[in-house]
């Protein structure tokens, strides 16, 4: 067949694998070669939730436009595990390239006469090179980033340069991998016309940035807003960002006199405990915070009533995955944006930060807190197991040393004792917070902290003024709440009718829609939310367009109910882009669904003719 046409530093390599075999070195390994080479790339790990055995995928976007989303083609599969090779063909677009192991024929791959097929015998390569059974199947992988490297013009001394950074303190894998990676990179340059028409050519579009995943810019950002104590009940895809949080305070939580680790790192017995360790850390003054998914949220919420009510502060960071119920562990959704916002039972409402990225995961890790302090209410950050691991090309994360805790309304001793007396939840300065002490202060700034029915003197009462005050207060609070949170992002620059409104990592894939439907004549303004509650910016774009896209990835318009629900905008002008499959949304379904309701007549005709729209 004829190659495809050449394209440079713009494709898709999908590698299909078996989970436990080894393959995630080299699919890191190839993904930082490329970064490192100076051109944008996108990662995304499709993995199952057990150890070993089961399919797995990486998905590798070559993308020297900087888009941050899955492109929705394959232009190279690397064809790995004979289980999917059915699938794994089916998926090559028109044009593309197939590698799979020819150590064993596969008639059937060579059935598809619109895509080149590329057959490599790793097996046989690194059973004469290499002993021993399990040593043989690690190298195998490795063997296709040797011959991928052929294929894309890869630079070999790069790829080495990395391996000595991988393996520092074991130097003589180095060498092993390295092997296995020349077998590759030999055979394939032998047998075929390298590079492929699909390569990557040396820019100069990385330069002030890294590749990171939000759970551990998260665990950083923890770190650097002086959290203390964790406590957390292991569950995917949370569990990296407690392990992350735990590398770096092993290193920077230590007392300089004695060299004792001063931080609390706490397993739980399961996620109520989890949160409740983290309401009395806070309580008790020190910053403290749990991670977890779905699941773990709806254990917490009792806690979270308890700690909306009794007013203490709490940070929790809740990494979305696929639900209902267990679900899929390792997928991606965004299915907790009501459950967070209105956790447990009775009139609650809790503040929510909503990150696009890593690099909004670090940030934001810092406002939670000192959000979480000032309102005294629990801050969940819904960041999603998209963002949280798998690694984005994000901005260097930089830290202004003057930076100082907000600690919100805390008095101490000498504040205390000038007081004529100490209540806690009375509102003295018309914000809905009250002036909170640590444990042990004075004897005067004593008070209970307490679930059950109080007045704002904080003594214990079932009167229903009384309690109807305290509410009304904490309503007041949200009010207050609204002016502190992250604005929205907005880009109004098209000067459209027509807006897209949408939450944290559809993020990428709305730009790159926006920019596709542009080329077609299609302009729309983009609303990203950020935080709830929404702040005015929010509002205001809401009514100034008349129609305006929903997208988000749950299957029950999840976003778009909270804003029926907390602004004023018409029901009739929002329309949903529902995206819930558990894979990264791309932009194609972005771009489709706004034609279907923009151009129906269009798309109709396009799906009729073949031709795209």
């Amino acid at each position: 067949m004829s190659p495809t046409a050449t394209r440079v530093n713009d494709f898709t390599i999908k590698i299909a694998t078996v989970n436990g075999t080894g393959s995630a070195s080299a699919n890191t390994l190839l993904m930082k070669s490329i970064f490192r080479s100076g051109i944008p790339v996108v990662g995304k790990n499709y993995f199952p939730s057990n150890i070993q055995g089961l399919p797995t995928w990486y998905e590798i976007r070559v993308t020297r436009e900087g888009y941050a989303a899955i492109s929705g083609r394959v232009d190279l599969m690397v064809a790995m595990n004979a289980e999917t090779y059915a699938r794994d063909v089916r998926e090559v677009a028109p044009g593309g390239y197939l590698v799979y192991d020819s150590t064993w024929p596969r008639p059937a791959l060579l059935k598809r006469d619109d895509i080149t097929v590329l057959g490599v015998p790793l097996a046989k390569l690194c059973n004469e090179s290499f002993n021993g059974v399990r040593t043989r199947i690690l190298m195998k992988n490795i063997c296709y980033a040797g011959v991928l490297a052929a294929l894309l013009d890869l630079d070999l001394a790069r790829i080495r340069e990395l391996l000595a950074e991988t393996y520092a303190k074991k130097p003589q894998l180095v060498e092993s991998n390295m092997k296995a990676i020349q077998l590759g990179y030999d055979y394939a340059r032998a047998s075929f016309e390298c590079p492929l028409p699909l390569k990557v050519e040396t820019m100069e579009r990385t330069a002030g940035n890294v590749m990171i995943d939000g759970n551990t810019a998260a665990a950083l950002g923890c770190v650097f807003a002086g959290a203390t104590v964790a406590a957390w009940y292991p569950i995917t895809p949370s569990t990296s960002l407690m392990d992350a949080f735990k590398m770096f305070a092993d290193r920077t939580r230590v007392d300089k006199d004695t060299g004792a680790h001063n931080f609390a790192f706490i397993q739980a017995e399961d996620e109520l405990a989890a949160v409740g360790m983290v309401i009395g850390a806070m309580w008790n003054g020190a910053r403290a915070f749990t991670a977890t998914s779905g699941p773990g949220i709806s254990l917490m919420n009792e806690f979270l009533g308890l700690a909306y009510y009794a007013e203490v502060p709490t940070v929790i960071f809740d990494i979305q995955r696929v639900g209902p119920s267990t679900g899929m562990p390792t997928r991606t959704q965004q299915g907790d944006i009501v459950l967070a916002a209105y956790a447990s039972h009775g009139d609650t409402r809790h503040v929510c930060l909503y990150p696009a990225n890593p690099e909004e995961c670090f940030y934001m890790a810092v406002q939670a807190f000192d959000l979480a302090e000032r309102l005294q209410t629990p801050v969940l950050v819904l960041s999603d197991l998209d963002i949280g691991m798998n690694d984005w090309m994000c901005p260097d994360l930089k830290w202004d040393d003057n930076y100082r805790p907000d600690r919100g309304k805390v008095l101490g001793k000498e504040e205390v004792r000038k007081l004529k007396k100490f209540y806690r939840f009375l509102d003295v300065d018309d914000d809905g917070i009250g002036y909170r002490t640590f444990p042990g202060v004075d004897p005067k700034a004593a008070y209970f902290t307490r679930g059950s029915g109080h007045n704002q003197y904080g003594a214990y009462t079932e009167d229903a003024a009384e309690y109807q005050l305290v509410l009304d207060r904490l309503k007041g609070k949200w009010a207050t709440a609204r002016r502190l949170v992250p604005r929205a992002v907005i880009d109004a620059t098209a000067n459209s009718r027509v807006g897209i409104v949408s939450v944290g990592s559809c993020d990428g894939a709305i730009r790159e829609a926006r920019d596709l439907l542009a080329a077609r004549g299609v302009t729309l303004d983009y609303l990203r939310v950020r935080s709830f509650p929404f702040s005015e910016d929010v509002e205001r774009f809401l009514t100034a367009h008349e129609l305006l896209f929903v997208v988000e990835q749950n299957r029950d318009a999840q976003l778009r109910s909270l804003l029926t629900l907390e602004t004023t905008v018409e029901k009739s002008k929002l329309r949903s882009l529902l995206h819930y499959s558990g894979l990264p949304i791309s932009s194609a379904f972005i771009v489709d669904g706004v034609l279907a309701e923009l151009q129906p007549e269009r798309m109709a005709q396009a799906k009729i003719s073949g031709v795209p729209a």
